[in-house]
């Protein structure tokens, strides 16, 4: 291996082993010391503002405190209309956590979970993944979750699934899969996997392809769900006008060609975002659009961990759709959000993704061109992000992804 690329993997493990630090009042100062790494590929981007964006430090002034602590690989955080929390373990757990931080015993109800390590030497990515509260959770209590699947001799995949949360906050019942990811795997990587419901009834489903030289090519695969964003209904029917309905390929399929999408959002014009992670170099923002090709594995900003060329070591090919935004050095982006809200008005409009390495919040700025001005890098002290969302308050929590996580909230001085 390139001696710098084994010397980024070894940060990069040193990093995922780390413990979490805990946050208090203070913490929430921009590093302003923080500059950007030696590129992996020397591939020039398609257009000046697809790639690095003027780092600012922004103006506005944060608090961040521990809300939780204790959470084991804490996944996805999701509020509910009372103003309390689930949060997936990804072990396999879901847990209720109030605002007081008090962290409840394990909800009953959930289906097995594959949470085995991959045999590659990675950490483990399969286990219980994002929650979010149903469209109409205040009159039905609908949950939605996505997790790893275990599919038999060794084989699982990305599922999504839904159940009816009982008002003491302790069960699912009448729990069922809406969909599940085909044909199974027997590797353990690249599940995704967000869920994003844009309010017409439907529910976006992100996947990852599974990361082996023998699967990522699925990605490009129609009749297989491996590297898309899926769309189905909320009782995980088809809906007729997703765009491979009576034509080739899996019905449920928006868009296709990604790697492994870990964030998503619906910006504030109802416009889908997701986040992916690439190679070495070449994470992405892209907007999926229906029936389009994102590229992967034929074209990418980024190179094999190996140091071999993605494809033939291009980064546009006809057909394939450019990011709107890529990093390389990568940001190994988690969860995202859009803020809105009164707490922060700077950030109106702003997208704020997780990042799992180096760690720590960064924040994009749009213009109004509807492209990437600006970047921010925030509470990077606190490590690995996994996932990030703003309350009801326009406050904004997110979760550090350790053996002995937590949930961190960010607010504006008093």
């Amino acid at each position: 291996m390139h001696p710098t690329r084994h010397a980024t993997l070894a940060a990069l493990i040193a990093v995922m082993a780390a413990p979490p630090v805990m946050a208090s009042p203070g913490h929430g100062e921009t590093d302003v010391t923080f500059t950007r790494g030696n590129r992996n590929t020397d591939v020039a981007p398609a257009f000046d503002a697809q790639f690095r964006a003027q780092l600012i430090e922004g103006s506005a002034s944060t608090s961040a405190a521990l809300l939780a602590g204790g959470l084991v690989h804490p996944w996805g955080i999701d509020q509910l209309p009372d103003g309390s929390f689930l949060v997936t373990e990804r072990p396999g757990r879901l847990r209720h956590v109030i605002m007081d931080g008090t962290v409840h015993a394990p909800i009953g109800g959930l289906p097995e979970i594959y949470n085995e390590a991959p045999s590659t030497g990675w950490a483990t990515q399969a286990g219980l993944l994002d929650v979010k509260a149903g469209p109409d959770f205040a009159e039905d209590r609908m949950v939605y979750f996505t997790y790893s699947k275990p599919m038999g001799d060794g084989m699982s995949a990305t599922a999504a699934a839904r159940g009816v949360l009982s008002d003491d906050m302790t069960e699912l019942t009448g729990v069922e899969d809406i969909w599940v990811q085909s044909p199974p795997s027997d590797a353990a990587m690249h599940y995704g996997s967000r869920l994003v419901f844009p309010g017409d009834g439907t529910v976006f489903i992100t996947t990852g392809e599974h990361f082996t030289e023998e699967y990522r090519d699925y990605a490009q695969d129609l009749n297989r769900t491996y590297g898309k964003v899926i769309r189905v209904n909320l009782d995980g029917s088809i809906p007729e006008d997703n765009p491979f309905v009576g034509r080739e390929g899996d019905d449920a399929i928006w868009s296709l060609g990604h790697r492994n999408i870990q964030g998503a959002d619906l910006a504030p014009d109802g416009s889908l975002f997701v986040l992916e992670h690439g190679p070495a170099g070449g994470d992405e923002i892209n907007k999926p659009a229906p029936g389009l090709n994102y590229g992967w594995p034929l074209v990418s900003y980024g190179e094999q961990y190996s140091g071999d060329l993605v494809g033939t070591g291009q980064a546009s090919m006809v057909g394939m759709e450019q990011p709107l935004y890529f990093w390389d050095p990568v940001i190994a982006p988690g969860g995202a959000t859009f803020v809105t809200g009164e707490m922060f008005p700077e950030w109106e409009g702003d997208l704020m993704i997780g990042s799992l390495y180096p760690g720590g919040l960064v924040r994009i700025v749009f213009g109004e061109d509807g492209y990437v001005v600006e970047e921010e890098r925030l509470l990077r002290n606190q490590g690995r992000v996994r996932d990030v969302d703003v309350l009801a308050d326009g406050s904004i929590v997110f979760l550090t992804d350790f053996e002995n996580g937590s949930i961190i909230h960010v607010t504006a001085p008093d």
